[in-house]
Formats: C-alpha cells, sequence, structure tokens
C-alpha cells in the first residue's frame, strides 16, 4: 500500500500542446450541428481553450487534496482515492465510476460524503470513500490477460475492501460500469455489503416462465433499447467489437480523443443540447486529459470487448438480495421502469429525480449526495453505527 500523488511531468503536457497546434481537421459536417457527431464548431472552441486556457496543474492539485495510493490486489495494480471521515460513525463507501468518467467525477461529493457536518448534514450521515479507478482507467494499470470484465473488478474491489483496507462490511454506490461491478460484488459477496446504491439499473433481469409476464411499461422499455442500439449504443459495438482498432486514433489524437468523449457528455447528460450548462470546460478537460497522459483510453474501451465476451448474466431467475436503492435521473441513457429493475435487485427505495443525467455526480451532486445519506440511514445498524 503506496501513498500516491498525481505528478504528471512538463513535458508530457508540453508534447500535449504540441499535438493540439497540428491538429489535421476533417471537412465539416454536411448536416446540422451535433448530427453527425461532435460539432466541428464547439470542438474548435474547447481545443482552443485547452491549449491557451486549460490549467492542468490546477487541476491536478485538486485531484491531489484527496488522499490516494496504489495497491496490487492478485496481481492488479490498483489506484484509489481513500478519505477517511472525521467523524466515527462513519460508514465505508466503495463509490465506483464507469465510462468514459473518472475518479474525477467525484470531486463534487467525496467532500459532502466525508464531511457532511460542513455540507449540510449530521455527523450520522459520515462515510469514508473509497474510490478506485478502474483497472485499464485512468491511474490504475491495464488488464495484463483477457478475461477481465465488470465481474472480475468485482471480485478486485471486494479484495481490496475486505483484505487490504480491514472493511467487513460496506456501503456501494455505482452508475454506468460501476453499477454493473457494484451489482456483482453485492450478488457474489452477498455478506459483506449493507446495502447497494445506483443511479443505474448495471444487471438485467434474466426472467422464467414461472415469473410474472411482462407489463406494458416493461415491453415498450426493452422496444425503446432495441430502437436505440444502432445509434445511441452504436459505440458499445464498435468498442466491444474492435477497441484495439479504434485505440489507435484515440491514443494518438487528442483531438480525437476529446471529440469522442464529449460527445457522451452532451448526449447522455441534462443538458438540453447545451454541454455547457452542465459541465465547465475544465471539467470536461480534467476527465479527458486524465485518459490522455495515462494512456489508458484504448484499455478503457476494452471493458466492452471483454464484457460482451464473457456475456455474465444473472442464472434464470436469480436475483440481488442485497438492500437497493435507485436514484432514477430524468436525462439517464436509457430508463427501465420499476418493476423490471425489481426483477433483479432487491429495490428498498426508488427516487425518481428531478433534474439531472448520466453522470449524477457532477451534474447533481446535492440530490445524489442527499439520496445516498438517506438510503443508507436506516441500513447502518448492519454496521452498529
Amino acid at each position: 500500500m503506496q501513498p500516491f500523488r498525481i505528478e504528471v511531468p512538463r513535458q508530457q503536457m508540453d508534447d500535449l500542446a504540441e499535438r493540439l497546434a497540428r491538429t489535421r481537421w476533417p471537412p465539416a459536417a454536411t448536416g446540422g450541428e451535433w448530427e453527425q457527431g461532435t460539432d466541428a464548431g464547439y470542438l474548435y472552441s474547447l481545443v482552443k481553450y485547452w491549449r491557451e486556457g486549460f490549467d492542468w496543474q490546477k487541476q491536478e492539485a485538486l485531484l491531489n487534496t484527496f488522499t490516494q495510493f496504489k495497491t496490487t490486489v492478485d496481481g492488479q495494480e490498483l489506484h484509489f482515492i481513500h478519505q477517511r471521515s472525521r467523524h466515527p460513525e462513519a460508514v465505508p463507501l466503495l463509490l465506483v465510476h464507469g465510462w468514459p468518467g473518472s475518479i474525477f467525477e467525484f470531486y463534487k461529493i467525496i467532500p459532502a460524503l466525508t464531511d457532511p457536518t460542513a455540507h449540510g448534514g449530521e455527523p450520522e450521515a459520515a462515510f469514508h470513500v473509497i474510490a478506485p479507478s478502474l483497472p485499464g482507467y485512468g491511474f490504475s494499470a491495464p488488464p495484463s490477460s483477457p478475461g477481465a470484465t465488470p465481474r472480475s473488478f468485482a471480485r478486485l474491489f471486494g479484495e481490496l475492501m475486505e483484505t487490504h483496507l480491514g472493511y467487513a462490511r460496506y456501503a456501494l454506490q455505482g452508475g454506468d460500469w460501476g453499477a454493473v461491478i457494484t451489482s456483482w460484488l453485492a450478488y457474489d459477496r452477498a455478506s459483506a455489503p449493507i446495502g447497494l446504491h445506483l443511479n443505474m439499473a448495471g444487471i438485467r433481469p434474466n426472467p422464467t416462465s414461472a415469473d410474472r409476464p411482462l407489463n406494458e411499461a416493461e415491453n415498450a422499455y426493452l422496444e425503446t433499447a432495441r430502437k436505440m442500439r444502432g445509434d445511441v449504443f452504436a459505440y458499445q459495438v464498435i468498442q466491444g467489437g474492435r477497441p484495439q482498432t479504434l485505440g489507435y486514433g484515440l491514443t494518438d489524437s487528442p483531438v480525437g480523443l476529446a471529440a469522442w468523449i464529449v460527445e457522451k457528455f452532451r448526449e447522455w447528460s441534462d443538458c438540453g443540447g447545451s454541454v455547457e450548462k452542465r459541465f465547465t470546460k475544465d471539467e470536461l478537460l480534467t476527465n479527458i486529459t486524465i485518459y490522455w497522459v495515462t494512456n489508458t483510453i484504448a484499455s478503457s474501451i476494452r471493458l466492452y470487448y471483454e464484457s460482451r465476451r464473457a456475456n455474465d448474466k444473472l442464472p434464470p431467475g436469480g436475483r440481488i438480495e442485497c438492500p437497493t436503492g435507485f436514484a432514477d435521473f430524468p436525462a439517464e441513457i436509457i430508463r427501465p421502469p420499476q418493476s423490471w429493475v425489481e426483477r433483479a435487485y432487491n429495490i428498498q427505495r426508488w427516487r425518481e429525480m428531478p433534474s439531472g443525467g448520466h453522470f449524477a455526480a457532477l451534474e447533481e451532486p446535492a440530490l445524489l449526495v442527499r439520496d445516498i445519506r438517506e438510503f443508507y440511514r436506516p441500513l447502518r445498524a448492519a454496521l452498529g453505527t
């Protein structure tokens, strides 16, 4: 267990600036703005700011306000934030990000979770936050062999929490891949988590003929999901089928990387088509720069390839019995009805949020923190706090 600080060499940032200056831009699209992908005008302005106004050192210092470590779990090097609360009632909370995010997504909510009395809460609502970088994302090393899936990541994170950090019981929270990973952890290590809080459904149910028939809302949801596969979810086909080919371009071109990621932040957030209504340029570029300086975009998208081939799913009629809370944000990529989610999870709390989307911790930090606090309030008794 080694203390860790983010320290990107100056020459690496100089190389980034040179690459940005030498960008070979494609011809403008013939359709409307954003119709065929990332809008050229917006990307020009973002890249100009990346070159002339973005201060990586400032963002690096912000990230380094959190206590960070590196350790090796079953041969996999992991980077993680371990921000302990000053409150004795604090409960360990494993907070897991997804793609195309990073630990930076949590910079607004970690202080509120660890020090609730400074952020409108009571001492009894405190958490010790453990936020790992997924293997092959950011500051965690890429997996060294095939077969690295969300379910295998769940095993690694369970070992990190229980064996390396000594937390026998703990809380879980996740969205995107984080929802998948924490769901598998809750299923495979059922005695450890006191609860599971999600802002996206991580695992699909596997209904059997003995289950009740699908209702109207469930059938409509499945039809919507089918229609979205060729458009909104087309990136999954590419990343799940040819991640290495895509990786060459995104690894070599910072502008290509920015275009690929910012499109998702715009399309999956509650921004009404204007991405900077929800995220500042500094926030967008800090997340993108993490992928760039760690050279992990290719290894991050490989998770889609591995997951697709593993095809991990619940057994027929299987269910995650861990008490589960669900924060349903209106601009999430796709929103299954509560009845569908309840087929796979033991839903104890379901809340429809007034605003926010896929990147809940960045978009609506106060709403997410409040929901996490309220969900876990009655469950803390399992830890005697």
